[in-house]
């Protein structure tokens, strides 16, 4: 079963929506015995880029704070084409969607002037204490929205 692309409306356009990237260095570990980048290591390399994103717009300490932390609510990928350790990797990341305790990031990883791989998943704001999900802070809220280019999303009644 082939799942819809969250690529939309094409890999251009939706390029162009990503103001932050970073460069990769591929480590040999993180490749598997024909030379391929390994299939996990996407994933590492999303939580670096989700790590340094918040970092680059200084809400690191709002999002993994004393009193709250984001965790990963899912996380998927799709690979598009093969890539290499020799590679020269640029991963961009962007917060598309801003919710009530959650955002949706998405991830573009690029190879050789190519798109390798995309990927896309959600985050929650998770209260220490309770255990439970916590509104985003309006500050945090703004700093993203400023920082994307998005609108805010009206907050529903609690």
């Amino acid at each position: 079963m082939r799942k819809e692309s969250f690529i939309q409306p094409d890999p251009q356009s939706w390029m162009e929506k990503f103001h932050f990237s970073i460069p990769i260095k591929v480590r040999y570990c993180e490749t598997d015995m024909l030379g391929h980048v390994n299939n996990v290591s996407y994933f590492m390399y999303f939580e670096q880029g989700r790590i340094e994103y918040f970092e680059n717009i200084g809400l690191f300490d709002e999002i993994f704070g004393e009193e709250q932390i984001a965790v990963v609510a899912d996380l998927e990928c799709q690979y598009l084409a093969q890539m290499y350790r020799s590679d020269k990797v640029v991963l961009h990341v962007r917060v598309a969607k801003i919710g009530r305790s959650s955002l949706d990031v998405e991830y573009a990883i690029i190879a050789s002037d190519m798109l390798k791989a995309a990927g896309r998943g959600a985050i929650v704001l998770i209260d220490k204490k309770s255990g439970k999900s916590t509104p985003i802070p309006d500050d945090v809220r703004e700093a993203i929205a400023s920082f994307e280019g998005i609108g805010m999303p009206q907050q529903p009644n609690s």
